[in-house]
């Protein structure tokens, strides 16, 4: 059975995007039996935009117009890395907060993925780095030197859509997925800021 995952690196001036075909007909990487093949990669180029809300607005169309054109059944997306910088984490987690939105919008399921567990599925090192992850991708996908781009956003977003397809059927993952706004909300009562806290 198809299944197209999309991927998401969250990025407040580059965000990049990969989406992945599972169980297509071209056997270029396999798992039990399954196949994935990279229908496209690509980036959102915010750089262009100053104001912060307009980044925001320009992440949410193009994170939908992506959804509408390959009609994903789920999307994987790079969960922030907690840095020391409390501003940049907040821009962070507002553009990937925005990528979420989209999705949940259009009730496709979201799994999170840390950079380290993402890593770690598909080099065998938790430390690896973009190059050695972009490098994995290509080999594992088949994918043409010309047609790797010159940004590693965009196949930081391809490396959690293969993530999440290695993960695919474990019952163990801890990766958070969502059904829906409500499916969101109940399983983050302890983060929701209310009134007198």
């Amino acid at each position: 059975m198809e299944k197209i995952i999309l991927g998401i690196d969250p990025g407040t001036n580059i965000m990049g995007y990969g989406v992945l075909r599972i169980g297509g007909s071209q056997p270029l990487s396999r798992k039990a039996g399954q196949t994935a093949e990279m229908m496209t990669m690509g980036i959102i180029d915010l750089r262009k935009f100053e104001d912060a809300y307009l980044k925001l607005g320009h992440i949410y169309e193009r994170v939908t117009g992506i959804i509408e054109s390959f009609k994903p059944d789920e999307m994987a997306i790079e969960a922030p890395f907690f840095g020391k910088n409390v501003q940049s984490m907040l821009k962070l987690g507002r553009a990937q907060g925005v990528a979420i939105a989209a999705a949940i919008q259009r009730s496709v399921p979201i799994h999170e993925y840390a950079p380290m567990k993402i890593k770690m599925a598909l080099t065998g090192n938790g430390n690896a780095s973009k190059e050695q992850v972009a490098g994995m991708l290509q080999r594992l996908l088949k994918i043409p030197k010309d047609e790797m781009g010159r940004f590693m956003d965009a196949t930081d977003a391809l490396a959690a859509a293969y993530c999440h397809f290695l993960q695919m059927g474990r019952p163990d993952t801890d990766a958070p997925h969502y059904r829906g706004w409500k499916d969101f909300v109940n399983k983050n009562q302890s983060k929701i800021w209310k009134p007198g806290q």
